[in-house]
């Protein structure tokens, strides 16, 4: 049997394709690797596992994804991102991108598991690319604030020249996946404190002359 053709990519979906696939099969392998994710967390997460979980094959996995990353990235994409729009996120004022980005990232965490959630950040700390990776897949999450909002900021003159994503970046996550984990509501009313008096003043004051430090989630 030969599969030279299922190496090719879905540019909307990252996974290979190639002669027609069980698509409900695919949906079913994609929500053990969620499951095993909020379970075990993503250093811990194999294709050995997640074969076992779905009673499938590691041969069927790999024709799919080459690695992990690429797997829970297809997990994420077809599951808590899945109605994320790739567009940039662009509403003509730093006001607007931040409380679409908040909204998006919120609307992303309460349609997964909390322990999911938890995880699925963590394994931003465990491997790097990882959030850049889901990101290019599935448009922006809110986890990062994207290069093109900042500048953007800065050109208006709503943010000095320098300004650091980092305050966002370490901010928003963390409270909204708080919140997520406390069952408590984060609506508009909200998100418009949280933008109007923590991270809109934080990124204002973020300009420093020594490197940027990481962030939690970047």
């Amino acid at each position: 049997m030969s599969f030279r053709n299922e190496r090719s990519v879905d540019p909307a979906t990252g996974v290979r394709t190639g002669r027609p696939r069980d698509r409900l099969r695919e949906v079913e392998i994609l929500a053990c690797v969620l499951e095993l994710l909020g379970e075990v967390g993503y250093d811990a997460l194999t294709f050995e596992a997640v074969a076992r979980r779905a009673r499938a094959s590691k041969a069927t996995l790999y024709r799919r994804w080459e690695t992990k990353r690429d797997m829970v990235v297809a997990a994420v994409k077809a599951g808590p991102a899945s109605g994320n729009s790739a567009d940039a996120v662009d509403t003509g004022s730093l006001r607007g991108d931040l409380m679409a980005l908040c909204q998006r990232l919120d609307t992303t965490m309460r349609s997964a598991d909390a322990t999911m959630s938890l995880m699925l950040l963590q394994a931003g700390l465990e491997d790097p690319d990882l959030c850049r990776h889901i990101e290019e897949v599935t448009g922006p999450t809110g986890a990062k604030l994207p290069a093109s909002v900042m500048s953007a900021a800065i050109g208006r003159g709503e943010l000095p020249a320098g300004a650091q994503p980092f305050p966002y970046e370490e901010i928003a996550g963390s409270v909204l996946l708080l919140r997520r984990l406390n069952g408590l509501p984060a609506g508009p009313e909200y998100l418009a404190h949280l933008v109007d008096t923590i991270l809109i003043p934080a990124l204002r004051a973020s300009v420093r002359p020594e490197p940027p430090l990481p962030a939690i989630f970047s």
